[in-house]
C-alpha cells in the first residue's frame, strides 16, 4: 500500500501548525514549529517566503482537507473513499468523517497509548501485534465498533517495546470514548466519539464538504 515516506516535519511547516506526526518530538523544544521565529515560520521550499498571495476559496478548502488527511496519515485515495462512505451515512457528513477516521484501528491504538504517533501505530498493527476481540487483525484501516476490545497479542507482550509501553500506560489518559486496562494491555471502545471528544488541531470540516461537493 502506498504511503508517505518523506520528512514529516515539512508537512507541519506547510500547514502552519503542529499535526503531532512525530510523537514526543512534537511536544519538545526540537519541534521546528516551536524552534522557528513566528516571522520565519513560512512553508518549506525555495518559494516558501514568497507565498504571500491571499488563497482562493478553492485553496482554503483544499488546504483544510490536506490538514485532516495528513493529521491521520492517509493517502488521497483512502481519504476520498472515507469521505464517500461518510456522506452516505445519516447525520452531519463532517462529523461522520472525523468519527470514521477516529475509529480506524491504527488511530485507536495510538489514542490508547500503545504508540507515540499514528505512523508508529500503523507499523505495529501491520506487524500483527494486536488482536481485536481475540482475533489477530493486521489491517490499520480496520474500523472498530462499540464494544470491541483491542489487545496486545500475548506473544508480543514479552517484547522489550511493549514492556516499556506498559510502564508509560500507567500514567496515560485516554479519551472518554475509550477505556484502558493496563494490566491486560488492552483497551475497549465504549461508544463512537462525539465531535467535542475528538482532540485535533483547529479545523473546519465544512470546508472539506465544500471541497468534495464541487
Amino acid at each position: 500500500m502506498a504511503r508517505y515516506t518523506g520528512p514529516v516535519c515539512r508537512i507541519c511547516r506547510r500547514e502552519g501548525m503542529k499535526l503531532y506526526l512525530k510523537g514526543e518530538r512534537c511536544l519538545g523544544p526540537k519541534c521546528p514549529i516551536t524552534q522557528r521565529n513566528p516571522q520565519r515560520n513560512f512553508p518549506p521550499g525555495m518559494h516558501g517566503q514568497k507565498r504571500t498571495r491571499r488563497p482562493s476559496e478553492f485553496g482554503l478548502q483544499w488546504r483544510e482537507k490536506q490538514k485532516v488527511r495528513r493529521f491521520y496519515g492517509l493517502m488521497e485515495k483512502q481519504f476520498s473513499k472515507t469521505f464517500e462512505d461518510a456522506s452516505r451515512q445519516p447525520g452531519v457528513t463532517g462529523e461522520n468523517l472525523l468519527r470514521m477516521l477516529e475509529m480506524r484501528l491504527d488511530n485507536v491504538v495510538y489514542r490508547l497509548g500503545f504508540a507515540d504517533s499514528r505512523r508508529q501505530a500503523r507499523q505495529i498493527v501491520r506487524h500483527g501485534h494486536f488482536v481485536v476481540n481475540g482475533r489477530k487483525t493486521d489491517i490499520p484501516s480496520y474500523s472498530v465498533k462499540p464494544g470491541d476490545v483491542i489487545s496486545v497479542k500475548p506473544g508480543s507482550r514479552e517484547k522489550e517495546y511493549f514492556k516499556t509501553v506498559a510502564e508509560v500506560l500507567k500514567t496515560r489518559q485516554v479519551p472518554d470514548w475509550l477505556t484502558l486496562d493496563v494490566n491486560a494491555m488492552s483497551g475497549r471502545v465504549v461508544a463512537p466519539p462525539t465531535r467535542d471528544q475528538i482532540d485535533m488541531p483547529p479545523i473546519n470540516e465544512s470546508l472539506i464538504i465544500e471541497f468534495y461537493s464541487r
